[in-house]
């Protein structure tokens, strides 16, 4: 069964212009989900239709980006097969989960984490400006943070994409631009991954979901061109603005 609900012209016309403002932000920093669900909240509707739309238009966006850092070189796909297969196994447990168990206690603990992220950004400016020597063995990282972040995503969502970034910078030694590329093809793991549950269940709003992700493609691509173009002193300061943004919102969030 497809979930239905009719939009007025000028509300699919706000959901594009907001998924082209939220695919840009989420390219560059993550973050997007904090900007198109409340959108799409406004307007009404299922919940959980709702989520479903929210899924779909960000899988448009992780995959535009995705794409586009593949195209510019930053991304091998070959380099990240097994950390996208992992990650599809996280999110999958963490949708399965999401629908049985109350996902409230992560509001109070992802603020905090989040908070660390932007302090230890402050006060490391040299943090990401370069490659680095690894201090995890890949095939770890795929399996620790394939799971973990993959069932974080697929359960709750807010800031994955600042989680994924850092474990780059911090594990493996990326640059924050080469982090930024790998990030978005690791979400687009979990968003496929969740998406296809939703699809399953028939719990999307689909032309909100399109409305909004054709402006995704947009964003996103204009978002990772200039990360590409501009590199890294581009993305921190974007970087930290949206990780406190992405804390003060789920601090005031009921």
């Amino acid at each position: 069964m497809i979930a239905s609900k009719i939009y007025p012209a000028w509300q699919l016309g706000l959901l594009f212009a907001t998924g082209i403002f939220a695919g840009f932000v989420d390219s560059i920093a993550g973050g997007g989900g904090l900007i198109t669900l409340p959108v799409l909240l406004s307007f009404g509707g299922d919940p959980r239709h709702v989520l479903g739309a929210n899924k779909l238009q960000a899988t448009c966006g992780s995959a535009s980006a995705a794409w586009h850092y593949s195209q510019a070189k930053t991304v091998p796909w070959r380099d990240c097969v097994r950390g996208f297969l992992i990650t599809i196994i996280g999110a999958a447990t963490g949708t399965w989960a999401v629908l049985r168990l109350d996902p409230s206690f992560l509001k109070r603990a992802i603020p905090i984490l989040l908070i660390v992220v932007a302090v230890g950004i402050l006060l490391r400016p040299e943090l990401g400006q370069a490659d680095a020597p690894p201090r995890v063995r890949r095939h770890w990282f795929d399996l620790i943070f394939g799971l973990g972040l993959g069932f974080y995503d697929g359960f709750f969502g807010p800031g994955v994409g600042t989680f994924w970034t850092m474990a780059f910078v911090m594990a493996l030694g990326f640059n924050l631009t080469k982090a930024t590329g790998y990030t978005k093809v690791m979400n687009l793991a979990s968003n496929l991954t969740s998406l296809a549950f939703f699809v399953a269940s028939g719990e999307i709003y689909y032309a909100a979901g399109i409305s909004m992700g054709v402006g995704q493609l947009l964003g996103a691509r204009i978002g990772s061109r200039l990360v590409i173009k501009k590199g890294t002193k581009f993305i921190r300061p974007v970087f930290i603005v949206i990780v406190l943004a992405v804390t003060a919102r789920l601090l005031t969030a009921k």
